[in-house]
């Protein structure tokens, strides 16, 4: 039995604008969509304890995360009328202000697309093996807590 291909999950680095901009344009020639809804994940310069963020650098459990990811994509299939699902998560160190979580759903209305994003990126916090050291501009770093 031949095993089924996965989508690629992973990028090393932050995902850029460009990288966003051309899925988008790729997707303008299916006409049954009738809404697109995106989620960008941005690193934050938050402070912690007095500590300004200046990245966060993602490790992941590669293979344990990729399984998750694919059934994450079947469950929001299985729950909502999608046509297209993307999902692209950066590994390595993304700097404040660049993104680092890419999620993509197209439906035939707009309804579903919203409802699937949102289950995704909830789903992706609570059950993906992904894991981000925060940096600090004064080159201490702690383990981040998903939300």
């Amino acid at each position: 039995m031949k095993e089924k291909k996965r989508k690629k999950v992973f990028i090393d680095g932050p995902i850029k604008p460009l990288f966003i901009g051309e899925s988008i344009t790729k997707h303008q020639s299916k006409t049954s969509i009738g809404g697109h809804n995106i989620f960008l994940g941005q690193v934050r310069n938050d402070i912690i304890d007095g500590r300004e963020v200046s990245a966060i650098e993602y490790t992941a459990y590669e293979k344990m995360a990729e399984l998750e990811f694919e059934k994450i994509r079947e469950e929001a299939f299985e729950k909502f009328d999608l046509i297209c699902l993307h999902i692209y998560h950066s590994l390595g160190v993304v700097e404040a202000g660049e993104i680092s979580l890419f999620v993509f759903t197209s439906s035939p209305h707009r309804d579903d697309s919203f409802k699937a994003t949102r289950f995704i990126v909830d789903e992706i916090k609570s059950k993906v093996p992904i894991f981000g050291k925060e940096l600090f501009t004064d080159s201490t770093f702690a383990w981040k807590k998903n939300s």
